[in-house]
């Protein structure tokens, strides 16, 4: 009543800032790199191009309108007659500069016109070109150019001119494509980045079920959300086996404990004598308990094996043979035949947990082998590169719907009670020491005629093998 309560995923929300076209704040920003290099690029383009064949064109217009100037000036000191202008014929200079798309007016030294075309009034006055008339080294007068705005260097001028417009519109034109190019691309990018921010603050807010419904994207991003997911799913079945093992424990310990309660509790109210027979029933369940807590360390201290294994070149043959006789009289003892092939192979090992691994898988084929039935072990090199270790027994066999979950903490088959009591970690503990190893567990069974458990193990390299062979205490099995 009153207090905090879990959110479902659809009531954790990222916090959003304000959305333009469906993109937020880091999708601004990259729609504004965008439009940014866009313009950049246009704005290098017209410098280069404004620096580089701009002047050139100007420098040539100018040349030309110069050249003309010059001509003109030169025609009409070539008119002028005498030592006067009011006989000089200036219809040469007017079709010279006609030819030019230029306007000319003539003064002499006193700035009196002595002829003028029709036009050059009308010709504006910000292109025109003014220049001394000499004659014999001696300054006549001056010629006024006027350039239409058809001559080559307006001509050039207003290209400039429309060519700037054509840059502040291209410029525009990029502007906007790349504000739409920015703005699917920036979606594409942030909305998936947004989903997994929302994934991530459900699970930081304790919603273990929160996942990335639709993983969209490319590349790295489709990775990381994909990778999100895949955490995601690692980490709750970690919990589900976490809880389930707390719940495994409780009910294995719950049938020993209950005895003994309800033993001890007779004896306490006078229900029941404490005879020997009653307390030796009592040490029973004492002792299953011990070998219960047992094998939880073993299971333990197999799963943090990686961290404490010391790796060296070792025997696998040697090792297996050293099981072998620690288990003759047991094998003896329940009537099955104990059939070896071994072969000298080196593998990369820790000697005491690779034996650990050969007397498990011994002791599980013995549990489920009846009375006249045979356990063979094979060690060598399989072919391949690599080493192996094989144990085949013709047990009672594991049933297909069984077989995925025989590594599994606990996991019992319906027939394994006929066969043997035990916690049903013993196979756990042996996939956690391979694949500590870097090895490979696989098992195959048949119900009825028996199981093979098969380990694939890393060779060791002939160096670290010879060395492996001068030390002192090491055992040659052939």
């Amino acid at each position: 009543m009153g207090g905090p309560r879990w959110r479902e995923p659809h009531e954790i929300k990222a916090k959003r800032n304000f959305n333009v076209f469906g993109v937020g704040q880091l999708g601004r920003r990259l729609a504004l790199a965008f439009i940014a290099v866009a313009l950049a690029a246009i704005a290098v383009n017209a410098t280069i191009s404004a620096e580089r064949l701009g002047s050139d064109i100007n420098r040539v217009a100018m040349q030309q309108e110069s050249s003309l100037a010059q001509a003109v000036a030169a025609t009409s000191g070539a008119a002028y007659q005498g030592t006067t202008w009011r006989h000089a014929d200036l219809d040469p200079v007017f079709r010279l500069a006609e030819r030019g798309m230029a306007a000319v007016q003539v003064r002499d030294n006193s700035g009196r016109v002595v002829g003028s075309m029709r036009r050059f009034h009308d010709s504006p006055q910000v292109n025109q070109t003014i220049r001394p008339i000499f004659l014999r080294g001696r300054q006549i007068g001056q010629v006024t150019v006027r350039f239409s705005s058809q001559s080559l260097g307006a001509t050039v001028r207003n290209f400039e001119a429309a060519r700037w417009q054509s840059r502040l519109l291209a410029a525009g034109i990029a502007a906007l494509l790349a504000l739409v190019v920015s703005i699917v691309v920036a979606r594409a990018i942030t909305r998936p980045l947004e989903a997994l921010l929302v994934a991530v603050r459900a699970r930081g807010a304790g919603v273990r079920s929160a996942r990335i419904k639709t993983v969209r994207g490319t590349g790295v991003i489709r990775e990381v959300l994909e990778s999100f997911n895949q955490t995601a799913d690692a980490l709750e079945k970690q919990e589900r086996l976490r809880r389930n093992l707390v719940a495994d424990v409780a009910h294995e310990l719950r049938t020993p404990v209950a005895v003994l309660q309800a033993s001890l509790e007779a004896m306490l109210d006078g229900v029941t004598d404490m005879k020997p027979g009653n307390v030796a029933s009592l040490r029973d369940e004492v002792l299953r308990l011990a070998k219960m807590v047992e094998d939880l360390q073993r299971l333990a201290a197999a799963e943090s094996a990686s961290l404490q294994l010391t790796l060296a070149p070792q025997n696998l043959a040697s090792i297996a043979s050293e099981a072998i006789d620690s288990l003759g009289d047991s094998f003896s003892a329940a009537d099955v035949r104990l059939e070896q092939q071994l072969t000298e192979v080196f593998v990369w090992a820790d000697r005491t947990r690779m034996r650990e691994i050969v007397m498990n898988l011994l002791t599980n084929a013995l549990k489920f082998t009846p009375p006249g039935g045979a356990v063979a072990i094979a060690v060598g090199p399989d072919g391949e590169g690599m080493a192996s270790l094989g144990v085949i027994d013709t047990g009672i066999g594991i049933p297909p719907d069984e077989l995925p979950h025989v590594t599994e903490r606990f996991f019992r088959g319906v027939r394994s009670s006929e066969m043997a009591a035990g916690s049903g970690i013993g196979l756990t503990i042996v996939s956690e020491l391979v694949e500590a190893h870097n090895g490979r567990f696989d098992i195959a069974s048949k119900p009825g005629q028996g199981t093979q458990v098969t380990v694939t193990l890393p060779v060791a390299a002939a160096e670290s093998r010879r060395r492996a062979l001068h030390r002192p205490g090491v055992v040659h099995v052939c």
